[in-house]
């Protein structure tokens, strides 16, 4: 940090909080990323203009690799100074059905809005995300909670029927009777053997896109790749 002498003690800490929220990075790495994003010196105004994309293809793309959710989080701890172990509600992003073609549409099971940590028949949101080899967006936040005044018999379908536009669901569990419901409205679903952070299987995901699509997600993907390679992870239903 050095070669900024005026650098505040608290933009020296944002910046390490932030580069402890990026994977392989550190404060050195982040600041080589900043000084060819916004320029020298470093201030609170310079860092509260930057733009994700701006700040993902900085220095010849040193970050054009990791996953939006992450950089978003980095970002935030940029211009706000807020902790890494702080817990950061998912921001929306503005998304209009022509903005992503070819992109799948994936619903998450989770409960605190970071992991992927829901029972389907009992988590407390589906977080539906729009995804392309090489971006992500979350685009709605849907509460499994049912309307006031609305009396649900199928308390499954009723849930599957929140997440009947998306390709796939990804969830802790699920049972038969639901899945069958799941699949019925011709949404794949997959149960993961752990909870894991959102981020991370979307990431996952993205590359293998990018890649060879599994059988299931290039059948979802509307088509057609020869010499497909088995996902790591399994399928339900």
């Amino acid at each position: 940090m050095s070669s900024q002498d005026t650098l505040s003690r608290e933009l020296a800490l944002r910046i390490g909080l932030a580069a402890r929220a990026l994977p392989d990075t550190d404060a050195r790495r982040l600041f080589n990323v900043l000084t060819q994003c916004i320029g020298l010196p470093i201030t609170e105004d310079k860092l509260g203009r930057i733009k994700l994309k701006t700040f993902k293809f900085a220095d010849e793309g040193e970050f054009s690799d990791m996953n939006d959710v992450l950089l978003k989080k980095a970002l935030h701890i940029l211009k706000s100074g807020a902790e890494t172990d702080t817990v950061l509600k998912p921001v929306i992003d503005a998304y209009s059905e022509d903005d992503m073609p070819g992109s799948v549409r994936i619903a998450f099971a989770s409960n605190d809005g970071i992991n992927i940590d829901g029972h389907f028949g009992s988590c407390s949101q589906f977080m539906i995300y729009q995804v392309l080899a090489d971006e992500a967006r979350l685009i709605d936040i849907r509460s499994t909670e049912s309307p006031v005044g609305l009396e649900v018999d199928d308390k499954n379908l009723f849930r599957a029927e929140l997440i009947q536009d998306c390709q796939v669901i990804y969830m802790a569990s699920v049972g038969g009777p639901a899945a069958a419901k799941i699949v019925k409205l011709g949404i794949h679903p997959v149960k993961l053997p752990a909870i894991d952070p959102i981020a991370e299987v979307v990431s996952q995901l993205q590359t293998v896109i990018a890649d060879t699509p599994p059988p299931w997600l290039a059948k979802v993907m509307g088509i057609e790749v020869n010499n497909r390679f088995r996902f790591d992870r399994e399928a339900t239903g």
